[in-house]
């Protein structure tokens, strides 16, 4: 059996180009005890897979040049040398950027229970519903009556985490860019301002105005001009968990920390960088808690869908560019 799959061929500085990517083709060598083959249905591209095309190691390893890139896909089981999978059984693993991915049966999971559509378990239910549940909770350990803010705030991460605090019953405001992701975010009952054309004095009067009693917890997913901002709209021992910096991730060049980074004291604030990963032992919570809630339909969550492998680096460029809605991904 033939696999098709994306490799990169450089390590780029900056927005990376299509030039980098090539889709290329091998054969699957023959089953060994322990090992399942897996047709993937859908792929996901995420943020920080810009990192791994760094050439560094963050907290995680970089893609290899001219190696199968990675990245968190569904599939189904079309041949098993593990008695746990048989052929038909869904799994969801992290042989992405392929269309038939061989591994062994440790690397698989099977999907959970719940009666949503099986991509969901990619956005929702999946890593990205995983990390705004865990920001909130476990970094930022939000109470009732809690004020919210979150930017990035239509995005996979971010459209889950207004909801998680609006349901908390405090004051949530969404930070976001086009029109129709800001509408989205005031029909969810959560505050939306745009960050637009708006330096970061304006964006800090433009949140003032919406929320004056300050934020008790920033979710942090861009950095820039928007956490100038939010430092600037702390309220006195404010958590601020610090989930992605996607304004930072294509810069060629170093750039200046905010100017305002004394708020931290001054307002006795905790700042503090996650990992979702380090924290999936809390998976099966999480599920127990949102699962339902998304299978009843209480739960807005939008997917942006590319149709076929050869969309995947285009998929992952318009992350880069706000034009996708909510999560990212590749239907095969």
């Amino acid at each position: 059996m033939q696999s098709r799959y994306y490799t990169i061929t450089e390590y780029p500085e900056g927005l990376p180009g299509e030039e980098i990517f090539r889709l290329r083709e091998e054969a699957l060598p023959e089953l060994n005890q322990g090992e399942v083959r897996v047709r993937n249905t859908w792929l996901s591209v995420d943020p920080y897979m810009r990192g791994r095309m760094s050439g560094v190691r963050t907290y995680i390893d970089p893609f290899e040049l001219n190696m199968p890139l990675e990245g968190a896909a569904i599939g189904e089981v079309v041949e098993s040398r593990d008695e746990r999978f048989k052929m038909g059984d869904k799994v969801r693993h992290m042989a992405g950027w392929r269309d038939i991915a061989q591994l062994k049966g440790d690397e698989l999971e099977p999907l959970p229970g719940h009666q949503v559509p099986e991509q969901a378990y990619l956005g929702v239910l999946g890593m990205p519903g995983m990390t705004a549940w865990t920001g909130l909770n476990r970094i930022a350990e939000m109470k009732e009556g809690a004020n919210v803010l979150v930017s990035a705030a239509s995005g996979a991460v971010g459209s889950l985490a207004v909801q998680l605090a609006k349901a908390k019953g405090g004051q949530v405001v969404g930070i976001a860019g086009s029109q129709d992701k800001l509408d989205w975010l005031e029909s969810r009952g959560v505050t939306a301002v745009s960050y637009r054309d708006r330096n970061a004095r304006e964006l800090t009067e433009a949140l003032q105005d919406a929320c004056p009693d300050g934020f008790d917890i920033y979710y942090e997913n861009v950095g820039g001009v928007v956490l100038e901002a939010a430092l600037n709209c702390l309220r006195t021992y404010a958590r601020i968990a610090v989930c992605g910096m996607i304004a930072r991730y294509n810069d060629e060049q170093p750039v200046p920390g905010p100017s305002n980074i004394a708020n931290i004291l001054i307002k006795r604030a905790r700042m503090e960088g996650f990992i979702v990963f380090e924290h999936w032992n809390h998976y099966t919570t999480f599920l127990d808690e949102v699962g339902p809630l998304v299978e009843r339909g209480e739960i807005d969550y939008r997917e942006t869908v590319e149709q076929g492998l050869e969309r995947t680096p285009a998929a992952f460029f318009k992350l880069f560019e706000g034009s996708n809605r909510g999560k990212m991904l590749v239907k095969l």
